[in-house]
């Protein structure tokens, strides 16, 4: 098994960028989801409710993020580690430094609606769940963990069951991954509980329950396009009340440094006794 996909999504919920390489440290990859919208109060926007933010694609320098959106550009320097404000990612409350108000009234008329632009700088703190990642392991704007990984067999396997309910295909950006795995078999992330690359060690912390996000087009943010959701309800709808509802991918915790490439080679270190359990569902 080896690597054949490397992404980061510098702006959370907007477009990726595909990596030959990367850096590892303990937040995964870095300037990873390091920026991110909120509204006026400070409250997270995804695509879940601007499906827009699909549109704008981003460069990321030392000092200053570039994005554009339908032909039109904005540099946000990097703000002021003085100008803060608390943000709020589902449970989490992150003190995060804020752009300037002329790029948030910019990003507002993009966006049709009044927004912020927040970045995970040097004095921005928050952990990860510490149930299923262990204590003191620092995550940024992601929605819970550091690294999320999806393998090529199981979208096959996915798409499998899509083309056979006519439902057409779907691509793994709709998962928005960050290591995507070449396996010949489909599911074996089930079983991985850890993964050795490039002399890392990579646990499997937690299946990743998946959204609307995953039924819009990650170009456009159009929901006019085949929809996974169907078939993940009838093969991956989940049985442990721990994490409901339909899965794919598996979110992952580093727990060294070091640099991976693709073309790596994957080695399974570590295996469940048993796979997450699945409600079995009518698949005719």
């Amino acid at each position: 098994m080896r690597i054949t996909d490397l992404f980061i999504y510098p702006l959370k919920s907007a477009r990726g960028i595909a990596l030959p390489s990367t850096e590892i440290d303990a937040f995964g990859l870095p300037g990873d989801r390091r920026a991110m919208i909120t509204d006026r109060d400070g409250h997270f926007i995804t695509q879940r409710e601007l499906s827009e933010l699909a549109r704008i694609s981003l460069q990321p320098g030392t000092s200053e993020l570039r994005l554009t959106m339908g032909g039109q550009e904005i540099t946000a320097q990097i703000p002021n580690a003085a100008r803060r404000m608390d943000v709020s990612i589902w449970k989490s409350i992150v003190n995060a430094a804020v752009a300037d108000d002329a790029v948030n009234d910019e990003l507002s008329i993009w966006l049709g609606r009044a927004v912020k632009l927040v970045f995970f700088d040097q004095d921005a703190r928050r952990s990860a769940s510490a149930e299923w990642a262990g204590e003191g392991t620092p995550v940024t704007f992601a929605d819970g963990y550091q690294i999320l990984l999806t393998t090529t067999g199981s979208l096959r396997a996915l798409n499998a069951d899509l083309e056979k309910h006519g439902e057409g295909c779907v691509g793994m950006d709709r998962f928005r991954p960050n290591i995507v795995v070449d396996t010949e078999e489909a599911w074996p992330e089930d079983r991985w509980a850890a993964i050795e690359i490039g002399g890392i060690r990579f646990d499997l912390v937690k299946p990743c329950s998946r959204c609307i996000m995953t039924t819009q087009d990650q170009s456009s943010g159009s929901r006019d396009v085949p929809n996974p959701m169907p078939a993940m309800g009838r093969i991956r709808m989940s049985a442990d009340r721990r994490v409901p509802g339909p899965l794919f991918g598996w979110n992952v915790t580093p727990r060294g440094t070091g640099r991976i490439a693709v073309g790596d080679p994957v080695k399974v270190i570590e295996e469940r006794a048993e796979g997450w359990a699945f409600k079995v569902r009518d698949r005719a």
